[in-house]
């Protein structure tokens, strides 16, 4: 049940016009009219066998009617009521006591077998009574005289008439009662179920929105932050060794390296935009603001970024830089020739060295491990220009290795201008965790940085190999 529900029925419950009070009034005055009647029952039986017996007439009137109150309280003590009217059986009195008795008994929650035996014990009191009665009354008259075995049977249909039916009644009463309380113990349960069936649903569906736009974060700086990188890095190399038309070179030059420094930026904006808290609710508003401002910043990136790589093309430098992303299939590990390749046509002295067997993995995996190598090197263009870089990569039976390790910057500091939203690292430790594998990052001895990742091998269909 809901908290709203709980409240709802602790409301209806203890509110005076609640449909629980209603019905907790009506049984209240049911039983006071149950007793009333008794008592005038057991007043009028009491005052009837005093005068047979010759006992003071008001005494039997006091004590039937006492005894017949006693009916008021056989939802509380049912056990108590029986017992009285049992030991009331000789007296011939409180028949309405001893029947409501039996079914409020048979009704209530007392064990079955107490049930039983009283309802038994009541039987035989009332047989015993009859059948004494029986005698009496044929010995007293004149007219029929049954014999003993038609005395024996009105005395058993009578014990059975008073007392089978209220008992029997009393446990089909008693089942249905309880038939209706499990299922609403049960229709309750299945309410709280599907509320925290909602609610976990709800935090399902934010935690997948978050993964999901870290995903496209992750992917966005991987794509877009190394390409505009190598355009600032061209950018300063066009302006140091442009000869033909120094102040056009420069402009140009210039200009590239604005519409790099202002892509990262526009890219940071986008990375704040896609990992946003997820202390609240996004709401549908802000939902499709972020959307349009994710599309209007990626789409000035990549306009951005061709614009870049056709002046770099025009100043004189290494062109050819191929999007491996374009593809399909996307990045792989036979790509990293090409990406190493252009970050030495950027001025960086970078090796490549790769061991082991060269075997296809998992889509993911090559993906992976091309980013790794990818935002590595494109650290190293950032915070340790001029320095010396080892690409390494070693394919073993079941998983893939890579370091990338750089030494100290021949610069002493890192290039100008290059802004960083730190989320490198970050992003390549969450890649690589998501597939299982292990992610080292640190400084070296010599004053340079190491990365590392050891990533499982996954087959085709994106199962671990057994």
């Amino acid at each position: 049940m809901t908290t709203t529900g709980a409240n709802a029925e602790a409301g209806a419950r203890g509110a005076p016009d609640g449909p629980w009070w209603w019905a907790r009034r009506r049984s209240m005055v049911f039983d006071v009219v149950l007793a009333l009647v008794s008592a005038l029952e057991c007043a009028a039986e009491g005052a009837g066998f005093a005068d047979e017996h010759g006992g003071p007439m008001a005494l039997g009137i006091v004590v039937g009617a006492l005894v017949g109150g006693t009916l008021l309280f056989r939802r509380r003590w049912p056990v108590a009521v029986v017992l009285l009217g049992i030991a009331i059986t000789p007296a011939e009195l409180g028949f309405l006591l001893g029947i409501v008795g039996l079914y409020t008994l048979a009704a209530s929650d007392v064990p079955r077998r107490l049930t039983v035996f009283l309802a038994g014990v009541s039987v035989a009191g009332t047989f015993l009574v009859t059948f004494i009665k029986f005698q009496r009354d044929i010995a007293a008259g004149e007219g029929y005289q049954p014999g003993p075995w038609m005395m024996l049977f009105f005395a058993t249909l009578v014990a059975l008439g008073l007392t089978a039916p209220p008992v029997l009644l009393g446990l089909y009463v008693g089942a249905r009662r309880r038939l209706v309380e499990s299922l609403r113990e049960r229709a309750d349960g299945l309410e709280r179920e599907l509320s925290l069936l909602a609610e976990r649903a709800e935090e399902r569906a934010v935690w997948a929105r978050n993964e999901e736009r870290t995903r496209i974060a992750r992917e966005m700086h991987d794509v877009v932050a190394h390409r505009v990188s190598l355009m600032v890095v061209h950018a300063a190399a066009l302006q140091a060794v442009a000869l033909k038309d120094p102040e056009k070179a420069s402009r140009n030059a210039g200009l590239v390296g604005d519409m790099g420094r202002q892509a990262l930026t526009e890219l940071r904006e986008m990375l704040g935009v896609l990992r946003t808290s997820s202390e609240g609710m996004v709401t549908e508003a802000s939902s499709a603001a972020d959307s349009r401002r994710l599309a209007e910043v990626a789409a000035a990136a990549s306009a951005r970024v061709s614009a870049g790589v056709g002046a770099a093309a025009a100043g004189g430098t290494a062109a050819g830089v191929s999007d491996l992303s374009a593809s399909g299939d996307g990045p792989c590990l036979d790509g990293l020739e090409d990406l190493v390749g252009q970050s030495r046509a950027a001025g960086m002295a970078v090796e490549l060295s790769v061991e082991g067997v060269e075997r296809s993995y998992g889509a993911r995996v090559e993906s992976t491990a091309y980013r790794v190598v990818q935002e590595a090197l494109t650290n190293v263009h950032k915070h340790a220009p001029g320095a010396k870089a080892v690409v390494r990569v070693a394919h073993r039976g079941d998983e893939v290795a890579l370091q990338v390790e750089n030494g100290p910057s021949e610069c002493g500091a890192p290039a100008p201008g290059l802004p960083s939203g730190g989320n490198g690292l970050v992003g390549m430790r969450e890649r690589v965790s998501a597939l299982g594998g292990v992610f080292v990052s640190g400084a070296t001895d010599a004053g340079g940085f190491r990365v590392s990742a050891v990533i499982p091998a996954i087959a085709e269909g994106g199962a671990a190999p057994a």
